[in-house]
């Protein structure tokens, strides 16, 4: 089972361990390896978060997560938003930001640094709008119990997500917009922050509202034909279900790479602390992403996230803090260790507490009891 799930993962490791030893020695082959491991740990929560999406898809969908999503978050998100950005940013051509990303390596840095500011933006507005809707929901299970109840509470006002990812935002733009005296040129980056957080925020709501409908849809057309087969006896289902299904996958499927993408801005702009070298990044963020994408699977597969029922509370809280984190990032310097760091600690904690809470339940002897004691022991 896990050769299965990890198989590709090895493979990619080795060659592309391999690979930077021919192009730059021993020292890339520690350069990619440092990378890699820098992106698994800064990406594990995405793929908890990825696995509590990807179980709702069948085995067809999640292979094309695997093929066709590697691609996109491997070549897109690794190699080319990078090279991307730097065009953008320095308004050159695709070519010409390639050519100046493998023959003027700081440079290359230099304007993807300068980028940042929006990047951080639009990423840490998708990231901040996922964490207000996870724990503005009213859900049976609460992780913190004594911070999740009140916010389920509030979280029945309409519109209050996007309220406050506004009120964040325009907090954000106008920091930033009083230090612009200080350096020259930050009067226009603020607006640009303001532009790309409004788009990283409807990106969110294109994105995860169709995504929403279309499940919906799903669970409607799927009650109805059991309520058909019940009363006709009929078996199969009809060819509009079947359409709606692949409609409601795809867009849960495109809702999980957006999310990728989000989550791969720290990573790309981390690396560049690390290396400017944009064949090494590729490599090891590459690697990593291959790992992250093993690791989702895995977590859907072995059923982990049923099990240990805190994992998918932990992962979100992660995100709420990279999300923020992103946003400070545009005034000033965070480590990328404290990034990696605050997000191990969270999923840690919240993989602590399920431990905790499945050896009540054993103890306890039934759900009900182990739930009342869970709930009375506020975790």
């Amino acid at each position: 089972m896990l050769l299965k799930t990890f198989g590709w993962s090895f493979a990619v490791t080795a060659l592309g361990l391999v690979a930077a030893v021919f192009y730059g020695g021993w020292t890339a082959f520690g350069i990619v390896a440092i990378l890699s491991i820098m992106e698994i740990s800064l990406s594990f929560d995405n793929a908890v978060v990825n696995a509590g999406i990807l179980k709702k898809m069948n085995a067809f969908w999640q292979k094309i997560f695997l093929t066709i999503g590697i691609l996109i978050a491997v070549f897109g998100m690794r190699l080319v938003f990078p090279v991307v950005i730097v065009a953008i940013s320095a308004q050159l051509g695709p070519i010409e930001a390639v050519d100046l990303a493998l023959t003027d390596k700081d440079r290359y840095q230099e304007l993807v640094t300068d980028a940042h500011p929006s990047i951080a933006a639009f990423g840490g507005m998708f990231l901040l709008m996922i964490f207000l809707g996870f724990i503005f929901e009213d859900r049976d299970i609460k992780w913190l119990q004594w911070l999740e109840r009140p916010l389920a509470k509030l979280g029945k006002v309409d519109m209050l997500s996007v309220c406050i990812a506004l009120i964040v935002l325009l907090i954000t733009s106008m920091t930033f917009a009083t230090q612009a005296h200080l350096h020259a040129g930050h009067a226009d980056k603020a607006e640009t922050v303001l532009i790309s957080g409004v788009a990283g925020l409807i990106t969110y709501m294109i994105v995860g509202g169709l995504s929403g409908y279309f499940e919906d849809k799903l669970e409607e057309e799927e009650e109805r034909e059991h309520e058909e087969e019940e009363q006709a006896a009929r078996t199969g289902k009809p060819k509009s279900a079947v359409a709606l299904a692949g409609k409601a996958a795809f867009f849960m499927f495109l809702y999980l790479e957006v999310l990728d993408a989000s989550f791969s801005f720290d990573g790309v702009i981390g690396a560049f602390a690390i290396t400017n070298d944009i064949v090494l990044m590729a490599l090891g963020l590459g690697i990593g992403a291959m790992y992250v994408r093993s690791l989702t699977v895995y977590l859907v597969r072995q059923g982990t996230l049923d099990d240990y029922v805190y994992l998918e509370h932990g992962a979100h809280y992660a995100i709420g803090a990279l999300a923020v984190i992103l946003l400070v990032t545009i005034q000033y310097e965070i480590h990328e260790i404290i990034t990696g760091l605050v997000g191990v600690t969270l999923i840690a904690w919240s993989f602590w507490s399920s431990v905790r809470r499945n050896k009540r339940l054993a103890a306890a002897g039934g759900d009900g009891d182990a739930e009342k004691a869970a709930v009375s022991s506020g975790v």
